[in-house]
This record gives C-alpha cells, sequence and structure tokens, in this order.
C-alpha cells in the first residue's frame, strides 16, 4: 500500500473527532493486521472505489461510541446506541472518509465512498479478503479509536 494514502485518512479522522465530537487523540503505533480480526463492539465500515479500492473499517467500543454521539448532538445524554445514535456515529465515518477522499483528491487520487454499514455487538470479526489492512490507532481518554484501511492500486 501506498504510504502516501495513510496520511488522508489519518489527519481526516484526527480532524473529525476533534470538530465534531471534541475528542483529542494521539497517534498509536501504526501496524499491520492480520485477516480475519477481531473488531471493538461497534464498527462502521465503508467501501473505497475509484483509483483506489478496497474498505475502511472504523472501529470503537461501545461507551466511546455513545459520548460520540452524545458530542454530536451537543451534549444530550445517550444511554443506548438507539437509531439516533447509530445515524450519529453512521456519519461519523461519513464525514471522516469524505474528509480523507477530499485531501487525496488534492494529491491526484479520485476516491468515492459507498455509504456506512454499522456494526454493533460482541465479539465482531472482520476480513479483507486479499488485502493488507494497516491499522492506525488513535488514543484517547475513553480508549482507542481504530482506522483500518485495506486498499488496493
Amino acid at each position: 500500500m501506498n504510504a502516501e494514502y495513510i496520511n488522508p485518512f489519518l489527519n481526516a479522522s484526527r480532524d473529525i473527532l476533534a470538530q465534531m465530537a471534541g475528542i483529542s487523540s494521539e497517534i498509536g503505533k501504526i501496524y499491520v493486521k492480520d485477516s480475519p480480526f477481531a473488531s471493538q463492539n461497534v464498527a462502521i465500515i465503508i467501501g473505497l472505489t475509484g483509483s483506489i479500492k478496497g474498505q475502511v473499517l472504523i472501529n470503537m467500543s461501545e461507551p466511546m461510541a455513545l459520548k460520540i454521539a452524545s458530542n454530536m448532538m451537543g451534549g444530550m445524554p445517550v444511554a443506548a446506541l438507539d437509531e439516533i445514535a447509530r445515524s450519529a456515529i453512521s456519519e461519523l465515518g461519513n464525514m471522516i472518509l469524505g474528509n480523507a477522499a477530499t485531501l487525496l483528491y488534492n494529491v491526484g487520487v479520485t476516491m468515492d465512498i459507498t455509504p456506512p454499514t454499522l456494526l454493533v455487538g460482541e465479539r465482531i470479526s472482520l476480513s479483507t479478503a486479499q488485502l493488507k489492512t494497516i491499522c492506525i490507532p488513535l488514543q484517547t481518554e475513553m480508549g482507542t479509536f481504530e482506522i483500518d484501511i485495506a486498499v488496493k492500486e
């Protein structure tokens, strides 16, 4: 995977977390995940088409997802991942990938994204088939927010 593809996803994730959810983050150690791999309790899956193809998985713990949803809704308490909270978390994925697509376009890489798919549950196992998955962990005060990128040119 071309290393110049990583920074747009990283920068978009950090910016959107800070702007939309008021959450600051530090970059953890980036590494390659073997497929299949376990996800945290909440995962957003967004497909990529265009110059690069594949998928991006954004995953986090349920308490983190509840806090993000609450912050995105102006601090309204969120006790469960109901329909509105799920919508907010899905929109977070849309915003991150939309920003990453813009950053990639600025360096000559075109990319379209699919609507997000939100998975919530215990013991979620994901597979990226033949693609290598690069994991970018963002450390926050609430735990780890992971961006898993599996793309090919």
